[in-house]
């Protein structure tokens, strides 16, 4: 299963982005110099083996400032740039990963259907914040989408996790709203919004 994951809770000064799949030197030399044309630092990277899998960890930066990335265009396109040149690397992961049908050799034959894929949940994680998790069939702009739902309704966005596996997007989300945990009518607000959204086009015509 190709995992990319975007971490940003676990180190306070950089971004981390774990990659595990795959172990070409070649796929991790154009990885670190597609992220450096994006204006990033590649502070510094690990490789573990955890039996027949190979984690590969970049300790992410920007180049104009030395801090964490926290812009989810640039966010997603990060994500965009590693599974591209994982599925140069690894042609054979192109029918396992969502993004294999735009820039694949092929395209996966199972789809998930969004509407039963997609599962989304508020819970609080102190008095400051709530965490929100959500799973929902991958595509492109997923992100930078979820994102301006949340900012949309002036909910407040302090870190992400961003995690891609295989066919299934599964984000997660610290949100505040005026420095304080959502209650639950704004939780159900949120939830409903994002719902709405992450739904097909064509469900949408014939619901609402």
């Amino acid at each position: 299963m190709p995992i990319v994951l975007i971490d940003q809770d676990s180190d306070s000064e950089a971004t981390v982005v774990q990659l595990s799949f795959g172990d070409r030197l070649g796929a991790l030399i154009d990885t670190m110099r597609a992220l450096k044309d994006l204006g990033l630092d590649v502070a510094k990277g690990t490789v573990a083996t955890e039996g027949p899998v190979k984690q590969t960890k970049f300790f992410i930066t920007r180049l104009d400032n030395g801090r964490k990335v926290e812009d989810p265009d640039l966010l997603e396109r990060i994500r965009l740039t590693i599974i591209n040149n994982l599925l140069k690397y690894h042609p054979e992961s192109s029918e396992r990963l969502a993004m294999g049908e735009a820039f694949g050799v092929k395209a996966p034959e199972k789809k998930l259907d969004v509407d039963i894929a997609t599962r989304i949940r508020v819970k609080e994680d102190g008095p400051k914040r709530s965490l929100l998790s959500i799973e929902t069939a991958d595509r492109s702009g997923l992100l930078v989408e979820i994102i301006k739902i949340i900012a949309d309704i002036n909910i407040d966005v302090e870190s992400a996790e961003i995690d891609t596996e295989g066919l299934v997007a599964k984000d997660k989300f610290h949100v505040s709203y005026r420095g304080a945990a959502l209650n639950s009518s704004l939780s159900q607000v949120l939830v409903n919004c994002l719902r709405y959204y992450l739904r097909r086009p064509e469900t949408d015509i014939d619901s609402y």
